[in-house]
């Protein structure tokens, strides 16, 4: 039977890789070890999205985002690249991403007893973030999922954003999109408060939640329910008020402790966070301001004076990594379905599940 030319096309890209031996199974998708046909020093992990039977044409919505931005956005260094994508016999999706052993930045900040970093560790570490954010909210694309266990590292040390199952391009002005993103740890008081028209800040309040947690080495804000995240950033932050965030009370689902708490100023954050020095927490503060309006974008944050001050960033190869365990923890990222929280190393209580119903 001789094959179309879509068919064949589909074959040549199978044919440049090899599939070895599995390095995560979940039940969204099997993740593998495999090399390049021509150079078996070449290694890739090729992602097997398994057919979703609730889903009429088999691929989820949230494959097809990911696959969607993960083209859109190639050639970044501290965005994981796909490299092909091919369909097998049983009409799987397979995903070929560069292969990054050695797990994610969740790994590194939860190793209290083996890793030790400093300011220019997570200065380094910072820099790569912020840099494929810029990289995405310059090509119109929102993340929606920023963690430290969506970002992958590389044999040479360097981060890498990676599921972009929750991402979406920019929307026009006066389109509704879901408050229904973002895992509930790191999703901004906009969302909370059911906005349904928002911007790049909120991945800017995710980015300042990870740079809370490297100096932390705990989650900031760890709420158990959206009412007590809600809680904790009023608490830890300051309650949004009409006079820091005019228009906040006009949000559908606006609800804050009566007792109204004060914004921190920057000597309350020094108190805390003061590792990152001086000019590290001020650049925290303006991520985490609670109108998106008064946030810092990407771009100014790659301008902080930050950045150019003693200690410079660590070198990539330079950077503290796990000795062992980093290929099992990078396939269980991969496997795992994108949008729905990790629940294996935050307990239970903080699994959620994304309605992919609602309005994007």
């Amino acid at each position: 039977m001789t094959m179309d030319l879509v068919e064949q096309m589909n074959e040549q890209e199978k044919r440049k890789y090899v599939k070895g031996k599995k390095l995560g199974e979940g039940t969204y998708a099997n993740v593998y070890l495999g090399h390049a046909r021509h150079d078996a020093g070449v290694l890739v992990a090729i992602k097997k999205i398994k057919v979703q039977k609730e889903y009429k044409d088999g691929l989820a919505p949230d494959a097809v985002r990911e696959l969607k931005h993960l083209q859109e956005l190639l050639g970044h260094p501290n965005i994981i690249s796909l490299l092909s994508v091919f369909s097998s016999k049983d009409q799987n999706l397979n995903l070929v991403l560069e292969y990054l052993p050695l797990g994610d930045l969740e790994m590194l900040i939860r190793d209290v007893d083996r890793v030790r970093y400093g300011t220019a560790d997570m200065k380094a570490w910072m820099g790569m973030l912020t840099r494929a954010v810029w990289f995405c909210h310059d090509n119109f694309v929102l993340h929606r999922d920023i963690k430290p266990n969506n970002l992958l590292i590389a044999a040479n040390g360097e981060v890498k954003l990676a599921d972009f199952g929750l991402a979406r391009s920019f929307a026009d002005p006066g389109t509704r999109m879901t408050a229904n993103v973002i895992t509930r740890w790191y999703r901004p008081p906009e969302l909370l408060f059911g906005a349904r028209h928002y911007s790049g800040a909120v991945d800017i309040w995710s980015v300042g939640l990870v740079f809370a947690e490297l100096v932390l080495r705990a989650p900031f804000l760890p709420g158990n329910t959206e009412v007590d995240q809600i809680n904790l950033i009023c608490r830890q932050i300051g309650t949004p008020t009409e006079d820091n965030w005019p228009g906040v009370t006009q949000l559908k689902e606006y609800t804050v402790p009566s007792e109204v708490v004060p914004v921190w100023g920057k000597d309350a954050y020094m108190s805390r966070f003061g590792g990152a020095g001086s000019d590290g927490v001020d650049l925290l503060v303006r991520t985490l301001a609670l109108d998106p309006k008064n946030r810092i974008t990407a771009r100014e944050m790659l301008e902080h004076r930050w950045w150019r001050t003693d200690p410079r960033p660590t070198r990539n190869e330079d950077l503290p990594r796990k000795s062992a365990g980093g290929e099992e923890k990078a396939a269980v990222d991969l496997s795992r379905r994108n949008g729905v929280v990790d629940d294996g190393a935050r307990g239970t209580k903080v699994a959620r599940k994304l309605d992919f119903g609602a309005a994007r």
